[in-house]
């Protein structure tokens, strides 16, 4: 008997009119598509054209007309306020239709673009919705980015509102965001004529008479609107891929197939059914914000959790699994790099003891590369699947994963497991031919990409297509470097840019990585390639210790290297291991291993945007510079 993931994966790339088609049919039409694939206008695909439909009546008032406005559609959960609340799908409904009413009420119409600059909070969901629900385009942004981040997407969207809040709170650190915001709009070229600002209590904003107005003063006599229909391959958000600099890439998503994919997802893919709660603990300014925390749960009439928080530190490892804990949450989608803070607080999960998790089912982990290491250590001791899956900003969704809503597969450390049905994934030399199995090379997705990926960058056709289609025509071409084994199932090693050439020899970093995640005392580590001017380039390794360990740096260094000759060969020349209290990372948990690659090299460099701490740079500067005084 064949397993039930291999036939719905070639249904999907053999005939997916018929796998598509048949997953729209969860969605609600306002009026029915005429074409499913239309492929009239290649490299742009576009799906369910002629259809119109409206994204935040699919998520929001549909489940209400069927009865279920009693339901939570939202927990708030905020450890860093000390408050937790609940919006059932009526109140949410209720809510997000006069936010669209005022926005109306300024003059936005469909077609205009909002800009989000919130934290994580109900409103910031509530604020998205009622753009969809009106046909605006929303961008969000992260909170708490710099002004000459937000400035840069301001200028790019040429957002008529923009909405944002008083300030963030980041652990203790409450973080004015008006200020920022006023300090953007100064720079940008482009002016938004109002700007809508939700007060907390933690910090007050300064309002411009004529250009801010006061969330919930003006929500007090707004009036209600109903969903305006949009076209299926209208724009529902323009998202900016993190660490943009210069000219932006704003990655653009369509209302119709972002729908009918993400709701398929969510029952095939993640394995919950309506009703059940859904926590991605990401943050709305991310794609899995968007995608898992308000589109894909909501869609499917999932209780979504919104956390205020971190894994660790508010107030302690246990975080986590108190939340799962007390809202009965049955999927948890985090990132690995929290699972390791996580891992580095608490190695032998003793936090994990004091909690009822009878009701959680599946961790999923998205972001980086799921180490084998930290997946053997979730799932040793929380005795729950722990399904790694591979994704990206601009694919919306999984490209690979194992659909725990069908017949799960055998799940490989190290690996995604196999392409999510409608991802037709290659592996391809640098001159684009093929490449057999256990062969690593780059990682590329045959055209049509599935529903709910990027239609295009914003603005920018040419762009999109130097950027991901015309390096190997007919392909999408992902930037990651890879190999899938003779059972079908992906490997990535990283980005392709983190393929170092040693002495001539293209060795991975991330391979090199996965060697010394193994090493029992080692939390998180990161390998990077430095300059060399005799082999070109060297692998660099940094270490973060678990909190528990006592021994000499020296000893740990050396059976590190000894482990990456034992498991790599000495080709690899791994010889230099610097022992760091923490990494550099963007605030979705991404390494910043261009940066470190940088200060290696004695390189200039300009702090990222998205870095969750600054500070860090400096004391990873410090610690190379006595481990070369050593």
């Amino acid at each position: 008997m064949r397993n039930e993931y291999l036939k719905v994966y070639e249904e999907s790339i053999h005939s997916p009119e018929n796998f598509w088609g048949r997953a729209a049919k969860e969605i609600q039409w306002y009026k029915p598509y005429q074409k499913i694939l239309d492929a009239s206008q290649k490299p742009f695909y576009r799906w369910f054209t002629g259809g119109e439909l409206n994204t935040c009546y699919n998520a929001v008032d549909y489940h209400v007309l069927m009865g279920r406005g009693d339901q939570a559609a939202i927990i708030y959960d905020s450890p860093v306020t000390n408050q937790i609340r609940k919006i059932t799908y009526k109140e949410l409904q209720e809510n997000v239709s006069r936010f669209a009413g005022l926005l109306s009420s300024f003059g936005v119409r469909k077609g205009d673009r909002v800009i989000i600059y919130m934290p994580m909070i109900p409103e910031a969901v509530v604020a998205m919705l009622a753009c969809a629900r009106i046909g605006a385009i929303h961008s969000v942004v992260f909170g708490g980015f710099a002004p000459n981040e937000l400035a840069i997407r301001i200028d790019d969207a040429k957002p008529k509102l923009v909405v944002s809040a008083s300030c963030g709170i980041e652990g203790k650190k409450v973080i004015g965001y008006k200020p920022l915001l006023d300090k953007a709009i100064e720079i940008s070229r482009h002016k938004p004529e109002r700007c809508i600002i939700y007060q907390r209590e933690q910090f007050q904003g300064t309002l411009l008479p004529g250009r801010d107005f006061d969330w919930e003063k003006e929500m007090a006599h707004a009036s209600a609107v109903d969903c305006v229909p949009v076209s299926s391959t209208d724009p529902l958000y323009i998202l900016y891929t993190s660490g943009t600099t210069g000219l932006p890439k704003g990655v653009v998503r369509d209302n119709g197939g972002h729908a009918v994919a993400l709701k398929w997802t969510m029952k095939y893919l993640y394995g919950v059914e309506p009703g059940d709660v859904f926590w991605a603990a990401s943050d709305v300014g991310w794609v899995v914000g968007h995608s898992y925390i308000v589109y894909g749960p909501l869609l499917h009439r999932c209780t979504t959790l919104i956390y205020e928080g971190k894994p660790v530190g508010t107030p302690d490892a246990g975080a986590f699994w108190r939340v799962i804990s007390d809202h009965k949450v049955k999927v948890l989608f985090t990132a690995p790099t929290a699972i390791r803070a996580i891992k580095k607080e608490d190695p032998y999960g003793e936090f994990i003891k004091r909690y009822d998790l009878s009701h959680f089912k599946y961790l999923f982990l998205a972001g980086e590369r799921l180490d084998p290491d930290t997946y053997y250590w979730a799932s040793d001791l929380l005795k729950r699947p722990v399904v790694d899956h591979w994704w990206q900003t601009e694919t919306g969704w999984a490209i690979a994963g194992n659909c725990m809503g069908l017949d799960p597969l055998p799940i490989k450390a190290g690996s995604p497991t196999k392409p999510m049905p409608g991802y037709e994934v290659k592996i391809l030399d640098s001159n684009g031919k093929a490449l057999p199995p256990e062969q690593e090379g780059i990682v590329v997705i045959k055209l049509p990409l599935p529903p709910g990926t990027l239609m295009t960058l914003w603005q920018d056709d040419q762009k999109f297509k130097t950027s991901y289609l015309d390096m190997f025509p007919g392909f999408y071409f992902t930037g990651d470097g890879g190999h899938i084994d003779r059972d079908g199932y992906i490997f990535i090693m990283g980005r392709v840019d983190d393929v170092i050439n040693v002495a001539g020899h293209r060795l991975s970093t991330g391979a090199m990585e996965e060697v010394i995640a193994k090493h029992p005392d080692v939390a998180e580590c990161a390998v990077v390639g430095r300059k060399d001017e005799f082999k070109g380039q060297l692998p660099l390794g940094f270490v973060v210790l678990k909190s528990h360990v006592h021994r000499n740096d020296g000893e740990i260094v050396k059976e590190l290297v000894q482990m990456v000759r034992d498991q790599i060969g000495a080709v690899a020349s791994f010889k230099e291991v610097v022992v760091v209290a923490r990494l550099p990372k963007t605030r979705s948990g991404k390494i910043l291993r261009g940066t470190m690659r940088k200060i290696a090299d004695g390189e200039s460099y300009t702090v990222p945007s998205t870095i969750d701490d600054p500070l860090i740079l400096k004391e990873i500067e410090e610690a190379l510079k006595q481990s070369r005084l050593a």
